[in-house]
């Protein structure tokens, strides 16, 4: 092989390079808002679950769990729900604007994430005003199937309902105030409860429990 036919070759594997970079680039950049939007969906969906008889779930702040972007949110009952009819600047048709008057906080939502046996697990917890778990959700996880993925099962989400951050813990076997773990899957059940959940709800009775009671 002659030095021309390196360059030859060398120039073409540039160029197929060159073109496979920009055609990603266009992909992704015609997808990304299209996933963006619908994962903000996703996100507003659960968090309305977590609390269903709040009128507006409001965001608090940002916390930084394992390094991790979440957020905390209060659930808000509004005192009157003012509704207006304006103009779809893009479609041109009329839609409907709610506006919370005088919203009162019925309850706490945090984002967190725990360190699992093979990935860091996503969850959402609820709480009331004393701080007592509500519902909590499994977001996003690797975990290994048949095993670690029972987090997402009803049998274990259950327990957490009525729990306070000290009854945050998971025991091996039967327990009536615990979190019973999953046979096989301990580590993962940890990762849930006492790294996840219960470190969540620390940070907003520390964050919060002053403005609370004030």
């Amino acid at each position: 092989m002659t030095a021309k036919d390196m360059l030859k070759i060398t120039v073409n594997l540039v160029v197929i390079y060159v073109i496979g970079g920009l055609i990603m680039a266009f992909v992704y950049a015609k997808t990304s808002p299209i996933m963006f939007q619908k994962a903000k969906e996703e996100k507003e969906a659960a968090l309305k679950l977590m609390m269903p008889d709040a009128d507006k779930i409001a965001v608090l702040g940002v916390w930084e769990p394992h390094e991790k972007h979440a957020e905390y949110y209060a659930a808000q009952k509004c005192g009157e729900v003012k509704i207006t009819s304006i103009k779809d600047e893009k479609t041109g048709e009329m839609k409907e604007e709610k506006e919370c008057i005088s919203p009162s906080d019925i309850g706490y939502i945090v984002e967190g994430f725990g360190k699992g046996y093979s990935s860091y697990i996503h969850v959402l917890a609820s709480v009331d005003n004393n701080f007592i778990v509500q519902k909590i959700s499994i977001l996003g996880h690797g975990e290994t199937p048949g095993l670690g993925d029972e987090i997402e099962k009803d049998y274990f989400l259950d327990q957490f309902k009525g729990r306070s951050a000290e009854n945050l813990v998971v025991i091996k076997g039967e327990t009536p105030d615990k979190i019973q773990a999953i046979t096989g899957a301990t580590i993962s059940s940890r990762a849930v409860t006492e790294d996840g959940v219960k470190n969540g709800v620390k940070f907003l009775k520390e964050k919060l429990s002053d403005e609370v009671q004030g």
